[in-house]
């Protein structure tokens, strides 16, 4: 009993002020460091639920009114959210030679070549800029980072496009937009991060610079080299502010053109007319399917990518 009370802190005398801290105490956590709470998961399972309906109840809403009747479009009213009476007419008629399916055709074609020559283009630039001893790297460094902030306009543009002779060609979809300044400094910041003992030693083994692109660099890259094919395949895929303005051939124009037409001007794709004037096809169904073959591709790419997304972005956006 008495060792209880000898252990027992003494209480603190009347009008004495409370110890402080030791400077040497360990600082409280702030807020964000703190382990989650039940409420605060909740909240977020939440908000990523409703984020998740946000964006995939409109994709349902158009996948589902492609692949409806047209009865069955007509008795909703417009778009169809429970799906009933489902057909592929929309795809069959889309795909069985017209507009659309030369539109696609011509899509796929600027995407893999345009990619392509854009990845290949833009792998080389940034491996020379990469490299300290490489003549004028900084002045050419400088030209194409000024590009970023000053451009020549959209007539002077238009006018060298139209003096080389690309209008109406698939080129003038490629090389206007072929090559992008900050995927080069990208590349560049991840080549400039490599170890230069492995260059180096390549470089006393006889390697000269394309060998050791190719063995060593490129390899090491594959991660940012990845992100950046990306960026330029859905740049490709997705444009059509180019062949608005340099094609006039409307058999030339790819898929987001066709869509356009649709969406905007209400126009029916030839080879469509008469099976819309026959009623066995319904123009909503028509533009929601040309919209799905428009998506198809990025969603059936970006699951593949995305394991590099990550990793070559921040890399190239941290090293160098």
């Amino acid at each position: 009993m008495t060792q209880r009370l000898l252990e027992r802190p003494l209480p603190a005398a009347r009008g004495s002020r409370p110890a402080r801290p030791s400077r040497w105490a360990a600082p409280a956590r702030p807020v964000w460091e703190e382990p989650p709470t039940r409420a605060g998961l909740t909240a977020k399972a939440g908000l990523l639920v409703l984020a998740c309906l946000a964006v995939l109840f409109p994709l349902w809403i158009v996948v589902v009114t492609s692949l409806s009747s047209k009865k069955t479009i007509t008795e909703t009213g417009g778009l169809v959210v429970v799906p009933r009476d489902l057909t592929l007419i929309a795809y069959r008629e889309l795909l069985s030679g017209g507009q659309v399916t030369r539109a696609v055709l011509v899509s796929l074609g600027v995407t893999l070549v345009g990619t392509l020559f854009s990845t290949t283009v833009s792998v080389l630039c940034a491996y020379g800029l990469s490299r300290p001893g490489s003549v004028g790297h900084r002045l050419i460094l400088f030209t194409l980072m000024g590009t970023m902030f000053f451009g020549a306009g959209l007539i002077p543009t238009y006018l060298l496009v139209q003096t080389l002779g690309l209008t109406d060609t698939y080129l003038a979809l490629i090389l206007p937009s072929a090559v992008s300044v900050f995927n080069i400094l990208v590349l560049r910041a991840f080549f400039m991060g490599i170890s230069p003992e492995l260059t180096d030693s390549a470089r006393i083994d006889g390697a000269g610079d394309l060998r050791i692109l190719w063995t060593i660099v490129i390899p090491l890259s594959r991660a940012v080299i990845a992100v950046i094919t990306l960026f330029y395949a859905v740049g490709y895929w997705s444009a059509w502010f180019n062949a608005s303005i340099y094609l006039n051939d409307q058999t030339m124009m790819p898929l987001q053109n066709v869509l356009i037409q649709l969406a905007q001007k209400q126009e029916i794709p030839v080879g469509l007319g008469q099976a819309v004037k026959a009623g066995n096809l319904s123009g909503l169904a028509v533009q929601m399917a040309v919209m799905v073959l428009a998506l198809l591709p990025v969603a059936v790419l970006s699951p593949f990518v995305q394991k590099h997304f990550k990793k070559g972005m921040l890399t190239g956006a941290v090293k160098g």
